[in-house]
């Protein structure tokens, strides 16, 4: 492999030929060989739409030549559109103010726009990395910002239940509901961003407005009502609105695991369990075992779901932890919080798809269910009494006789008197006046 020089702060280093990137993005790599978990597509995406947003701004304060502002966003726009991700190989673990990850971009944005124009790779030269491209930014209020706008402009949580199964469907629903009421919430809250802050929140080389003006053009460049924080020292020094987000992602996670689990218990047997509703046959269940079919849409929700619960535990704490004008946890926060929300996407999605559209009811079951059960002997207290009617009960139990010949035996109804008390379809709601 073929490699160029590059210069950095501390001096030269050997970068690939065939990338964008430049000497600090390298040394990251050397000095980095943790894990194999890199930033996601959305976040890449996100800072993308930042960089081009700062490049308009600043040619519009005359800070930035026509020319150059025009190369930055041609490469910007290969950023956003995906084309570049191969050049941006860091990973999460890393400084925790992310520093390193901003001048990935820096070097990958400026490489690429110098060769648009027909400049040499790695001369900064007519497009500076830190001149032009990091022009009134700082890595401090950058980073905090590309989080909130990939967290926001890629949620797409989808209501992943239907009213099929009346009541008990119902309340699934009705949970789902709420927790996208707080994720609504908790979006909003990230449409405050930090850029114009720069590095401790006083906006030092940045001109007034500034912080008004990149947020009015990233919310022109996606369509979503950014703005500016209303105090940078507090959307730079913590993560709040991100916490809050993934607070609300861990409360619809905490419904679906519910949602999953009594579905999986519902459908459990066919014969040896509830079996009241089945799942679709999506696949063998078994290599050893012929015709068993498992409630696997069931059990991948369940594992995202302790995944996203556990990122918000990462989340929170990280969050907790960034020292006065600055968190330095910010890497592990934006990988947590994009993983959360693509897995909870997709889990909603095939979980609707595979298993919640397929759904239907055991009839036979749920009725021989229903009619077996000791409990329909609450509707005879109001009529007999709580003693006759425990007395019915634990005489139908012992006898294994139905509650009908239980009450008829002890003489305490005759069977048209039971037939006329006993309709399930009348106790499931209050009684009318």
């Amino acid at each position: 492999m073929s490699h160029r020089t590059e210069r950095d702060s501390l001096g030269p280093v050997e970068v690939p030929s065939d990338k964008y990137y430049g000497a600090q993005t390298q040394r990251s790599l050397n000095n980095f060989k943790i894990g194999t978990h890199h930033f996601p597509r959305e976040f890449i995406r996100a800072y993308g739409v930042l960089k081009k947003s700062a490049a308009t701004v600043n040619k519009n304060y005359g800070r930035l030549e026509d020319s150059i502002k025009d190369a930055i966003h041609k490469a910007v726009d290969e950023v956003i559109d995906g084309k570049l991700d191969d050049h941006f190989p860091l990973v999460v673990w890393q400084t925790g103010s992310g520093t390193q990850t901003n001048m990935n971009f820096n070097e990958v944005i400026s490489n690429r726009a110098i060769e648009i124009v027909g400049g040499d790779l790695g001369s900064k030269n007519p497009v500076h990395p830190n001149d032009h491209v990091n022009m009134s930014q700082s890595t401090n209020d950058t980073f905090p910002t590309a989080i909130n706008i990939a967290a926001v402009g890629r949620t797409h949580l989808q209501d992943a239940t239907p009213l099929s199964l009346g009541q008990e469907f119902s309340g699934y629903v009705s949970a789902i509901d709420h927790g996208i009421d707080r994720l609504k919430k908790a979006l909003d809250n990230c449409l405050e961003l930090a850029a114009g802050g720069t590095a401790v929140g006083t906006g030092i080389n940045t001109i007034e407005g500034f912080d008004n003006d990149i947020a009015e053009e990233i919310k022109n460049i996606t369509g979503l009502n950014f703005r500016t924080a209303e105090n940078k020292f507090e959307a730079m020094g913590g993560q709040d609105s991100i916490i809050e987000l993934s607070g609300a992602l861990k409360v619809i996670a905490s419904s679906l695991f519910k949602i999953a689990n009594d579905i999986r218990w519902l459908a459990s047997g066919p014969r040896s369990g509830i079996g009241e509703i089945n799942l679709p046959a999506n696949e063998p269940g078994s290599s050893i075992m012929p015709g068993k079919v498992n409630p696997t849409q069931c059990e991948a929700m369940t594992m995202v779901c302790t995944q996203v619960i556990g990122n918000d535990v990462t989340i929170t704490f990280a969050g907790a932890s960034g020292n006065f004008e600055l968190n330095v946890y910010r890497p592990v926060i934006a990988y947590n919080i994009l993983e959360s929300i693509k897995l909870l996407s997709e889990a909603s999605k095939s979980f609707t798809t595979n298993a919640v559209n397929g759904i239907e009811p055991n009839v036979e079951r749920i009725n021989d269910n229903l009619y077996n059960s000791l409990m329909l002997v609450t509707a005879l207290n109001p009529h007999i009494g709580y003693d006759k009617a425990a007395e019915v009960a634990k005489n139908s139990y012992k006898e294994n006789i139905s509650l009908k010949e239980s009450v008829i035996e002890l003489g305490y109804l005759t069977g048209e008197e039971f037939d006329k008390l006993v309709q399930p379809s009348q106790m499931i709601s209050p009684s009318k006046k």
